[in-house]
C-alpha cells in the first residue's frame, strides 16, 4: 500500500525514510520541534546537530487529502543514493494533528510535482539547476511483491525494469503531473465516460486508483464486485482471472489495467479491489481521476520535467 525510500539530511547526515510523492511539491520531515503523536514514533531531524543548516524562520502549513501539518522552513544538504543536493528548502514539522502521519512508516514526504506559486523549489528542480542529472527526468518501478525491491531513478530510466517503447502523455505545466484521459473502456468496450475528456493526476502518493464519484457505482457493478461491511469492495480471490481489463486512452495510446493489477491480494479468500470512489469533484471542468499506485504498479512510469510529459512502458 505504500513505498518508502531512505534519504539523509544535514552534516553529519541524519537518516530518514520518506515517501516519494508526485502528488505534492514540498519536502518536509518530522523534527524535534514537533510534539504531536506522529512525532513520538518516528526519528526526528535536529537542525542544531547539522553544521550546514540555516533558516529564516518562515512558517508554513500544508493540507493533504488525509492529514495536515504546520512547520518552519530551513535549508540544508539532502542526499539520496549518490546524489547530494545543496541548500535544499525543507519543512520542519511543528504540529501534525490527528493520527494520519503517526501510522505510516515514513518520516516525511518528498514532493516531486511542479513548483507551485509562492512555494519552495522542489528538490528535482534543484537537482536540475545544480547539474546533478543526466536528463531532467525520474522514473518509478513499484513492485507488487513483498520483499522485492521497488526503485526510483533520478536522471534516467532503468532498462532492467521495462521493455519496448515508452508511450508519452503531455502534462499541464505547473500541475501535480496532470494528464487528460480521452477515453475509458471496460473489457475493451467504450463507456463514453471520458468522451468529452477526463482529467487525472499520476500520483505515487495515493495508494489506490480513484474513480470519479459519478462513475464509481457503474464501474463496480460492471466489474462485478460488492462492498463488504467496511465499505471496501472485495472479490473472491479465485475469480480474479475472470474480471475484465480496464483501459485508459491517453494521447492516442491504450493503457490496459488487468484485473491482476487492480485487485490487491489478501491472505483470506477475499481480495480487495484497489479502486475507490473519489471525493474530488471536477478539475478543469472534467471528471477527475487519481492514477495512484494501483495504476502505476502496472507500468514503468517516467516523469519528464524537461518536456512536461509522463511516460508509461510495459514491465519487463
Amino acid at each position: 500500500m505504500s513505498y518508502f525510500g531512505q534519504i539523509s539530511i544535514g552534516t553529519p547526515p541524519q537518516t530518514f525514510h520518506i515517501l516519494f510523492d508526485t502528488g505534492s511539491s514540498h519536502l518536509w520531515i518530522n523534527s524535534i520541534y514537533c510534539q504531536s503523536q506522529a512525532c513520538q514514533t518516528h526519528p526526528l531531524f535536529n537542525p542544531q546537530e547539522s553544521s550546514t543548516y540555516s533558516s529564516n524562520g518562515q512558517h508554513f502549513s500544508l493540507n493533504y487529502v488525509s492529514g495536515s501539518l504546520t512547520g518552519v522552513y530551513g535549508y540544508d544538504t539532502v542526499s539520496l543514493g549518490t546524489l547530494t543536493v545543496q541548500k535544499q528548502e525543507i519543512g520542519l514539522s511543528i504540529t501534525e494533528p490527528g493520527s494520519h502521519f503517526a501510522r505510516p512508516l515514513h518520516d516525511g514526504i518528498m514532493g516531486l510535482a511542479y513548483k507551485i506559486p509562492g512555494g519552495p523549489t522542489p528538490i528535482v528542480d534543484n537537482m536540475i539547476a545544480q547539474n546533478l542529472l543526466e536528463e531532467p527526468i525520474f522514473a518509478f518501478y513499484l513492485s507488487n511483491t513483498p520483499g522485492r525491491n521497488s526503485e526510483v531513478v533520478f536522471g534516467g530510466t532503468d532498462p532492467n525494469y521495462y521493455t519496448g517503447e515508452i508511450y508519452w502523455v503531455p502534462v499541464a505545466v505547473g500541475s501535480h503531473w496532470q494528464v487528460q484521459i480521452d477515453g475509458f473502456e471496460i473489457n475493451h468496450q467504450a463507456t463514453g465516460w471520458c468522451s468529452s475528456g477526463c482529467s487525472a493526476i499520476v500520483d505515487t502518493g495515493t495508494s489506490l486508483l480513484k474513480c470519479p464519484h459519478e462513475f464509481a457505482n457503474q464501474l463496480f457493478q460492471q466489474i462485478g464486485v460488492q462492498p463488504d461491511e467496511n465499505g471496501d469492495y472485495t472479490v473472491d480471490c479465485g475469480s480474479v482471472s475472470s474480471l475484465p481489463p480496464l483501459t485508459f486512452i491517453m494521447n492516442g495510446h491504450h493503457f490496459h489495467l488487468e484485473a491482476s493489477s487492480y485487485v490487491l491480494t489478501s491472505s483470506d479468500n477475499y481480495c480487495r479491489v484497489g479502486i475507490e470512489s473519489s471525493k474530488d469533484g471536477y478539475r478543469n471542468g472534467m471528471p477527475f481521476w487519481t492514477l495512484g499506485d494501483t495504476f502505476i504498479r502496472a507500468f514503468y512510469s517516467v516523469f519528464d520535467k524537461g518536456n512536461a510529459r509522463v511516460g508509461f512502458a510495459k514491465l519487463a
